[in-house]
């Protein structure tokens, strides 16, 4: 729980400020104090009279009542110290920077356990240990530098690490951005990323409240608080852009199924941020380039106007644009000729639109009220002028202003001299815009913010399955691998569309099987994991014979326990599968099946519930998606059915949860049906 004494203290006691404003005691103060905090500032220092101008106490103790503790001590004394300021001087609030706690030891795990113990008593707020602190518009109480411009209206700014919060800032002040608030949250002792989310949603206020937020998160302890407040807030109007470092592993896991080896815990992240809403960016530079994004308008379409004075830029934006799937079309007619009528000799408004070097403001601003009233097909605008330094371009950076209050198409100014017109463009950042320095960056930032898709809805529907069947199963069930009999039964009380079959363990139970399903069959062992690589796959057997022979052949592979007969099927292999990951619940995973779900790795992942909608959208950004409609003459896959059958594997894995890895390899699509022929369930309860 965040408490008022945190957002905005009246009284601020530091607890080891000093003089020395190389350590994190003297640098908070000096923050403080700099920034022109309001409120009370007192400082216990046990060594010092007076520290910074202010009076000293020497022990906590001495303090008058005091609602925010900023604590740089050793963690050793810190427990006793957050006792004496909780139960005596009523303070609700505490940032603790200093380290040696959970991240360096077991003993300084217990003293964090014994702080947070502590606070939770008395309904406070604690953010850290070992982070760099806390600022908003009312206090600045970090021990770093630089301080960004504070203003309730700018961003809210989260990290799980202090260094990196700076470098974000680092990387975003340059760029115009400000700021509501920035949390440090260190080890997340009471409060993490998700918690302080949480609050921010709770206490969301449309009027007063910013829209934009910014996290860097290390670890997703707490994924369903992140997805339901995440989608909450971009619901209300916020828009939310994330880093989510340390996806990358050193070697692969050992999994005994095509969905344990591709449903990794960073495939879990990507697609709890697409079911939230959430930009997932890659790094300080898109993540600030994403936010400067969010302070325009909103971009409707995906059609780009690229106006430019220089031609290099101009034609990396275009491909930059064009590789993520947003368009910089054709503009030519009569309007076209028009507009180019008060360029100079040489100009082009194909798009990009090039006036040249020696274009001028003026002709900058005619450019703009083209493709704002007379160019339907832009969507939006994407302005590149920098210069050689050989004059001024304040003119063109007013226009430009100018332009962006009036027009309602979205307009990004992409100023790259940041050295030779550094002060026209802090000028133009002095009227509240942002600058887009490279035009790589901005492209790649602008498609993902483009093709985030908007946030699940609070609640998803989910198809019917006879839940009291497939608890039955799974009650009786033990870990490990259901039998073939168990499986068909689950998948049949979860609506999943199957191929006929049966299981033999004799010759005979062979052919009457395969008679029974009517030739040509498939012939399957049951029991090794994969069949095709042991030679425990017949496809194509068209008598009885055939079956005999091959089922006293097949019997014999190592670790197999009967024959499974199926009618011969045809149609595009598919592939649904499901795993449950950590804190995330179920990812369900669909794509290409058989043999190419090894090959290709083309897969879409979905965070269950998933509804039909989503199923769709999973289906439709599979790279082979184009075989899934028919390419060439060959028969379509009918994808609404295939939709169905992911959105059933979701709610079977809900009813359920005991259900750790599952594939459905291959399901056969035709343009009529989709059919599993073969899965595999493992349980652990």
């Amino acid at each position: 729980m965040i408490t008022k004494e945190l957002t905005n203290p009246q009284s601020i006691v530091i607890i080891g400020g000093s003089d020395d404003i190389q350590k994190p005691g003297g640098k908070v103060l000096k923050n403080l104090i700099d920034n022109h905090y309001k409120g009370a500032l007192y400082v216990v220092n046990p060594k010092a009279e007076i520290v910074q101008g202010i009076k000293c106490h020497k022990k906590a103790d001495d303090l008058p009542q005091v609602d925010l503790a900023i604590i740089a001590i050793a963690a050793k004394y810190c427990p006793d110290t957050v006792r004496t300021l909780a139960n005596n001087k009523q303070t609700k609030a505490f940032i603790i920077l200093s380290a040696g706690f959970h991240e360096e030891s077991e003993e300084g795990a217990k003293l964090e356990k014994e702080i947070v113990d502590t606070i939770n008593s008395v309904n406070g707020s604690l953010i850290g240990p070992n982070c760099v602190g806390v600022m908003n518009s009312n206090y600045t109480g970090v021990f770093t530098t630089p301080i960004p411009k504070l203003d309730p209206k700018g961003i809210d700014f989260i990290s799980g690490s202090g260094a990196t919060a700076v470098f974000i800032m680092e990387a975003g002040m340059p760029k115009g951005l400000t700021f509501a608030s920035v949390y440090s949250v260190g080890n997340s002792a009471q409060m993490g990323v998700e918690d302080i989310l949480k609050d921010m949603d709770e206490n969301f206020d449309p009027k007063t409240s910013s829209h934009i937020k910014l996290l860097y998160i290390e670890s997703v302890n707490k994924p369903q608080m992140l997805l339901k407040h995440a989608s909450s807030l971009i619901r209300k109007g916020c828009k939310i852009a994330a880093v989510k470092s340390g996806g990358s592993e050193a070697g692969s896991r050992a999994a005994s199924s095509h969905t344990g080896a591709l449903a990794s815990n960073d495939v879990a992240v990507d697609v709890l941020f697409r079911k939230a809403g959430i930009v997932r960016c890659n790094g300080r530079e898109e993540l600030t380039t994403v936010a400067g994004i969010f302070m325009h308008p909103e971009l409707k379409g995906n059609r780009i106007a690229i106006i430019t004075h220089a031609g290099g830029p101009a034609v990396m934006l275009t491909d930059s644009l064009s590789h993520n799937k947003l368009e910089v079309p054709s503009i030519k007619g009569p309007k076209a000729e028009k507009l180019l009528e008060k360029l100079f000799a040489g100009s082009s408004v194909a798009n990009p639109i090039d006036f040249l070097a020696t274009g001028t403001a003026e002709q900058l601003g005619h450019i703009i009220d083209a493709c704002e009233r007379d160019f339907d097909h832009v969507d939006a605008m994407a302005v590149i002028f920098g210069s050689p330094g050989l004059f001024p371009v304040y003119d063109v950076y007013d226009v430009l202003d100018q332009k962006m209050r009036e027009c309602k198409k979205p307009i990004y100014p992409i100023l790259p001299s940041i050295i030779n017109v550094k002060d026209e463009i802090e000028h133009f950042l002095a009227k509240g815009r942002v600058n887009f320095p490279d035009e790589v960056t901005f492209g790649n930032a602008l498609a993902k913010v483009y093709h985030t898709p908007s946030p699940q809805p609070e609640k998803v529907e989910q198809p019917k399955v006879d839940t009291k069947v497939i608890r039955q199963i799974i009650d009786n069930a033990q870990n490990g691998y259901l039998a073939p009999n168990e499986q068909q039964r689950l998948l049949d009380a979860a609506g999943i569309s199957r191929a006929g079959e049966a299981v033999a363990k004799t010759e005979q139970d062979a052919i009457n099987a395969a008679k029974n399903l009517g030739f040509p069959v498939v012939m399957k062992v049951v029991g090794p994991v994969h069949k095709s690589d042991v030679g425990g796959v017949v496809l194509n057997v068209k008598d009885a014979d055939s079956v005999a022979k091959e089922f006293n052949r097949m019997i014999k592979i190592k670790d197999t326990t009967a024959i499974l007969i199926q009618p011969m099927l045809s149609g595009v292999e598919l592939f649904i599968g499901a795993k449950r990951e950590d804190n995330f619940g179920h990812m369900v995973l669909c794509g290409l099946g058989g043999i190419f779900i090894e090959v290709l790795k083309d897969i879409s992942a979905g965070l269950a519930p998933i509804q039909k909608q989503e199923a769709h959208y999973m289906i439709q950004n599979l790279k082979g998606y184009k075989i899934l409609q028919g390419v060439r003459g060959q028969e379509p896959v009918n994808e609404d059915q295939f939709a169905e059958m992911i959105s059933r594997v979701s709610a079977l894995v809900l009813a359920a949860p005991e259900i750790f890895e599952m594939d459905l390899n291959p399901l056969l699509g035709k343009s009529d049906r989709v059919v599993a022929v073969d899965a595999r369930i493992r349980i652990e309860k």
